[in-house]
């Protein structure tokens, strides 16, 4: 059984007989169809190793990396030197030491090619212009430039810095623009800027980023997943069900793909909302652990490999995100604010959230009119909701102890509405402030969906819709939630909530096995309450 991909660079995959998801046929089109491309995707969804793969192709053609892909009896190119140039590398803080470093890159290329007399500079938009100034009429290169706008969103809280780096990409972006020594360029990225020059009036790059023939082209299919890795989808479902991997059926395969797309599917890339990706990163780590831990976990591997994106945390201490707008399913925005952000410091905070991978595509995009966007899927929700509750609650309280793990899934109704009510207290109220029955749904779906629960808001059923529904294995959990800012009033509003459940039959529908909890409970949203003070279960 061959090992899942540990690195970003083809030729370590292939020697360690690694999987390797071939997504040649693509980068085959590519190449032929044009000469500069950019293409912007999340953290950790393969760009580095889409440009690995297309720098390994140029330098050293097919032998002997590509056996056995699409792309082994079709490719045709002459090989040429490669400057892979890895923003990642260079310092975010310090714009001299960046420009030093740059440079750098620039005259260890040059003298790695042997390209003679490229006059020193200091500054990288006048080096590059003498590397090419200096090579030889006729002699090409291929130059790939991964994660661009690193220095840039590092200083989104800086506008100074931020300025000076942006002048200083543009003057770079513009020394290379047009240049015929440039044979393929190819830039990756997770945010498209209007003020970098690379993307300006008359640039020369094709912008592939929502392009639905390279939809596919950074991300896992699920026919890719079935494909390359079934001998994990059959071990997961062998430990899964106690049984050989050699006497697991294509049924249950399936049934796994689809608890694995429910978590880590529906990334879309595309500008006619028809194809949609997996997760790289997260589809590695879930099959890893089935083969290392020998169990089926739905872990959230995306966020914890890097928790909260740089980006992100520096936006969100200058900047308050509309959480209102983010607890709904789709959020409408301008096709202009979607399609031509200007620049991080004024950038719309819901295509922040979609370049950084937080929400995705969930209509066509159409000159002219809003684009919808939302969440992909569990992992990437639980992801969001677990970065709002750093924003809404002092996660160093009792209530986001581990101790308090499996409350909702084992413990007791007063259990529950204690943490609740722990939870509640850990809010910043002058920010926050319950002041209606919405509100409190809405933050407490926002702890619930962080800690990863299966939770379902405002759930129809034939006779009406839930507050809030949290769904276990071997229970379910129904929440009517009431408000008041009165004691008078909390009986009242108990029997109301009481009455609602028994009416309605709230969590009734699909129940199977499961034990059944429904709780009618009131919040006192006075000043000197702030928590359910009234709470009942209406099966006793």
């Amino acid at each position: 059984m061959k090992l899942i991909a540990q690195s970003e660079n083809i030729e370590n995959i292939v020697d360690k007989d690694s999987i390797y998801v071939d997504k040649t046929e693509y980068i085959y089109n590519l190449t032929k169809q044009y000469d500069r491309v950019f293409i912007s995707r999340p953290r950790r969804f393969g760009k580095s190793l889409t440009l690995n793969t297309i720098g390994t192709l140029f330098e050293k053609g097919v032998e002997p990396y590509f056996k056995g892909t699409w792309i082994y009896d079709k490719w045709d190119q002459d090989k040429y030197p490669v400057l892979h140039l890895s923003f990642l590398e260079y310092s975010a803080t310090d714009l001299d030491e960046f420009k030093r470093q740059l440079c750098l890159s620039i005259y260890k290329f040059a003298r790695a090619k042997k390209i003679q007399d490229v006059l020193d500079d200091k500054e990288p938009n006048v080096y590059i212009t003498n590397l090419f100034d200096a090579m030889s009429d006729g002699e090409q290169l291929i130059l790939l430039i991964d994660e661009y706008d690193r220095q840039l969103t590092a200083n989104i809280n800086n506008p100074e810095l931020y300025e000076k780096f942006r002048i200083c990409l543009r003057d770079f972006y513009g020394a290379i623009k047009g240049k015929k020594q440039i044979k393929f360029l190819a830039v990756t990225g997770v945010t498209r800027l209007k003020d970098v020059s690379i993307f300006s009036v008359g640039s020369d790059i094709m912008d592939l980023s929502y392009n639905n023939a390279y939809s596919k082209l950074i991300g896992f299919t699920r026919d890719e997943i079935k494909h390359f890795y079934l001998d994990y989808l059959k071990l997961g479902v062998a430990y899964e069900n106690n049984k050989t991997p050699e006497s697991v059926s294509d049924i249950e395969i399936e049934n796994l793909l689809d608890r694995m797309a429910e978590y880590y599917d529906s990334y879309c890339f595309d500008e006619f909302n028809q194809n949609k990706v997996f997760s790289t990163y997260s589809v590695n780590g879930f099959l890893k652990d089935i083969y290392e831990k020998k169990t089926v976990r739905f872990g959230d591997y995306w966020y914890d490999v890097g928790g909260l994106p740089s980006i992100l945390k520096n936006y969100m201490e200058s900047h308050n995100l509309d959480i209102e707008k983010l607890l709904t399913s789709e959020i409408e925005i301008p096709y202009n604010d979607f399609k031509n952000p200007t620049s991080l410091i004024d950038i719309n905070e819901n295509v922040l959230m979609c370049q950084t991978g937080y929400l995705t595509l969930k209509s066509e995009i159409v000159p002219g009119y809003a684009v919808t966007l939302g969440t992909a899927n569990r992992e990437v929700k639980s992801a969001l909701f677990m970065l709002l509750g750093l924003k809404i609650f002092d996660t160093t309280t009792p209530a986001f102890s581990l101790k308090n793990r499996y409350v909702i899934e084992t413990g007791s109704v007063d259990e529950i509405i204690s943490l609740f009510n722990e939870v509640l207290a850990a809010l910043s109220y002058d920010k926050y402030p319950v002041k209606d029955e919405s509100v409190l749904r809405a933050l407490l779906q926002v702890y619930l969906i962080g800690k990863n629960h299966d939770v379902r808001i405002e759930q129809n059923n034939s006779k009406g819709r839930s507050d809030i529904i949290v769904n276990f294995p071997k229970r379910r959990v129904v929440l009517e939630l009431k408000y008041t800012d009165k004691a008078s009033s909390e009986k009242a509003k108990l029997a109301e909530a009481e009455q609602q459940i028994i009416e309605k039959g709230y969590g009734l529908e699909n129940l199977g096995d499961r034990e059944l909890i429904q709780i009618a409970c009131v919040f006192n949203g006075a000043k000197t309450k702030r928590q359910i003070t009234m709470y009942k279960n209406v099966e006793e």
